[in-house]
């Protein structure tokens, strides 16, 4: 009979280190936004109780009721929609023509662009936040979500155009050599064969960039502080009171606001992880 070998201690140890590290990594992330939900269920007595009651007596909706009640929530969501799919477009039309021409073009310089894209997408919002909203207030564009778009377009296209630029260089030259020879121009070959195959990775950072714009805050508080343009996380703000802060109201408002960008993700969640693991492999 063959010897049945067990794992070396060490191994165990380092598997069950492993383990330990990950529960401990995942509560970590998932801690804050289970507390949330929780806090959204409960009434104003549970929330400030001693000690601490971690579960709510039951399931509380008037705190929904009263985030809709206290602030119009609803049209503060097709706000972030308008912005969040307007710039979204802009920016994945832009930066996919961008990262195309860099991956392909041997232009003079083409290190500096790059080095430009990369310290543009690392530089601080608030450094350039003034500039910008003396900028949009002479063109009379304070207080529109085509203006506030635009801004997120500039602000989110250089790390859009640097991820799918990664995506077009995968792609075997050979392919396009192939099609000129064929007669396709420049137009064709982008259109019709380099987009679907670049697609898993558009559409990652389709959705990075549609969350990544959903949850700007600075720009949209600043360039849109008015009621009728207002986004839902600078709502999120004006719940709180001259006295009292109703954070189990905050709580709800805040579990509505994440509602679109969940079903999104949970829908589209293949694809993501598609995108992601061929932009692994592939570069």
């Amino acid at each position: 009979m063959q010897a049945v070998h067990s794992k070396p201690k060490s191994t165990v140890v380092k598997n069950i280190g492993l383990g330990v590290f990950t529960v401990l990594f995942v509560l970590m992330i998932v801690a804050p936004f289970l507390w949330l939900l929780l806090a959204a269920f409960k009434t104003g007595k549970e929330l400030y109780s001693m000690p601490v009651q971690i579960l709510p007596s039951g399931f509380n909706f008037q705190n929904f009721a009263d985030a809709f009640k206290m602030q119009p929530l609803a049209s503060y969501i097709v706000n972030s929609l308008i912005v969040a799919i307007l710039s979204t477009v802009l920016i994945i039309i832009i930066a996919s023509l961008v990262s195309f021409a860099l991956a392909r073009t041997q232009i003079k310089g083409k290190r500096l662009v790059l080095l430009m894209l990369l310290s543009i997408s690392l530089l601080p919002p608030v450094t350039i936040l003034n500039p910008i909203y003396l900028m949009m207030s002479n063109l009379k564009m304070m207080n529109t979500t085509y203006g506030l778009a635009l801004v997120l377009v500039a602000i989110e296209l250089p790390t859009a155009a640097w991820y799918l630029m990664s995506f077009f260089q995968t792609i075997p030259d050979a392919l396009e050599e192939s099609a000129m020879i064929d007669g396709a121009n420049v137009v064709t070959i982008f259109c019709r064969i380099l987009m679907p195959l670049v697609a898993p990775g558009v559409f990652t950072v389709s959705i990075m960039t549609f969350i990544a714009v959903w949850n700007n805050y600075l720009f949209a508080s600043v360039l849109n502080p008015s009621k009728k343009a207002r986004t839902v996380t600078v709502a999120l703000t004006m719940y709180a009171g001259e006295t009292t802060t109703p954070w189990n109201t905050i709580a709800a408002a805040a579990i509505v606001s994440c509602v679109p960008l969940v079903i999104m993700v949970l829908i589209c969640q293949k694809r993501i992880v598609s995108g992601m693991v061929d932009g692994a492999v592939k570069g």
